[in-house]
């Protein structure tokens, strides 16, 4: 009797302090902040800054966190000891928000999903890209720069997971993935390719009269067979919309550069997959832009394969020996909208799609389409190719080898010495 007792005891005055710790704990845990985690950020400098920094130091850096982008650089940005203006540094149209003093240094902080970035999927990770535009400003008072502008592509490169479900607590910020399954994301991509597509450019400069080839693709890993479209691209010398723009392709899928300027721009036929469209662009400059570089901003979307295209989902060139748009997908009569206006009679039907809510992906209820935008650039756009020195030199041009000069020696010689007899038996002649 007196154990029990006792064991009512412990139980009255136990549990309420066990609890009361637990729930002490649990409330100090929630309070605290989860541990920052790093990500891998990249720096790419573009040919025109890596050509004015010289090889001085590293002077942009950047840390990539679960919402945001930093990036930090050095007033001396190009380490010719001529400090550069903070009005003069834009991260996607966002300006600096902090000056540090030691080490003099600007900071930009900016949303993942603000100052113009780009969001691009692989299989294995997530990317978003940024554009560090430089445009030098003249010094106050006096009208001249000491610097070129320039342009820096920062990356923040995260880890795709699938799934993932939050057991212990709920973490005070949401993982993309967590609101997301993987199978309801598509990996879109733009890549500027060889010229015999065997792979990505290594290049980045081209020449009027090249033709800039371009791929876009997705992913189709998990999904019903899908077809991809171009739905419009922009060009322009600049990002933040401040610089004259030139849309080559437009109404849904028609690549007008063709027809408006009897170019030689297509989109390539027969499709490699239905998932992956080829198109190349005639490259141009901007008249009047001093800037040689160029941003190419696409459109994106897909439909499912067995889909018939349509006037919203097409792709059409325009053959100006046949003075006619061709379809890569052989219906021609979906193009005959390209010389009109595209999807007027599908009145409603993109917004209607658009306020539909997106279920999970099954072969079954896959949406229409979906889509997303994604900038390729900067392209370096020169107006003449530097001359090629040939290897084989024509006979007149050709350099005398050491023989013909030994023979034209000998020649001479023996003229010189006909010349001299005849003239000394001029002489004694006389």
């Amino acid at each position: 009797m007196g154990c029990s007792a006792l064991c009512l005891l412990l139980l009255a005055f136990g549990l309420p302090s066990l609890y009361f710790s637990d729930v002490s704990a649990a409330f100090a845990f929630r309070g605290s902040k989860l541990p920052s985690k790093g990500y891998k950020a990249v720096v790419i400098q573009s040919k025109d800054w890596a050509q004015q920094r010289a090889a001085s130091p590293q002077t942009v850096s950047a840390v990539c966190t679960e919402s945001e982008v930093i990036v930090t650089i050095n007033p001396d940005l190009f380490g010719t000891r001529h400090p550069v203006q903070a009005s003069d540094l834009t991260l996607g149209g966002c300006g600096v928000t902090s000056q540090v003093s030691t080490p003099p240094a600007f900071v930009i902080e900016g949303l993942l999903q603000g100052c113009g970035g780009i969001l691009t999927m692989s299989a294995d990770e997530m990317v978003y890209s940024f554009t560090l535009d430089y445009s030098p400003s003249p010094i106050p008072g006096i009208p001249i720069v000491r610097s070129n502008p320039a342009v820096v592509q920062i990356e923040c490169h995260y880890p795709r997971y699938q799934n993932v479900s939050s057991n212990a607590f709920n973490p005070t910020w949401v993982p993309y993935t967590s609101t997301k399954s993987a199978e309801d994301i598509l990996g879109f991509s733009l890549i500027i390719m060889n010229s015999d597509w065997s792979g990505p450019s290594s290049s980045k400069t081209f020449y009027l009269g090249d033709l800039i080839s371009l791929q876009a693709s997705v992913d189709n890993t998990n999904q019903a067979p899908l077809r991809l479209f171009v739905d419009h691209c922009v060009a322009a010398s600049a990002t933040d919309g401040s610089a004259p723009s030139y849309t080559f392709i437009g109404l849904h899928g028609c690549f007008i550069d063709g027809k408006t300027t009897n170019s030689n721009s297509h989109f390539v036929t027969p499709r490699v997959n239905s998932s992956i469209l080829q198109f190349e662009l005639d490259a141009f400059r901007f008249y009047g832009v001093a800037t040689s570089s160029i941003f190419i901003t696409c459109t994106l979307k897909v439909t499912l394969a067995s889909q018939a295209t349509d006037s919203l989902n097409k792709a059409c060139s325009y053959i100006p020996g046949l003075s006619q748009w061709i379809s890569v997908d052989g219906s021609d009569q979906v193009c005959s909208c390209c010389d009109t206006i595209c999807g007027a009679s599908l009145p409603g039907r993109k917004r209607a799609e658009k306020l539909k809510p997106r279920p999970r992906r099954s072969a079954l209820t896959i949406p229409a389409e979906w889509e997303q935008t994604l900038v390729v650039g900067p392209l370096f756009l020169e107006g003449q190719r530097p001359p090629v020195v040939s290897e084989h030199l024509t006979a007149m041009e050709a350099p005398p080898s050491g023989s013909s000069v030994l023979i034209l020696g000998l020649v001479l010689g023996v003229l010189a010495l006909v010349c001299s007899a005849f003239l000394g038996f001029l002489y004694q002649k006389h």
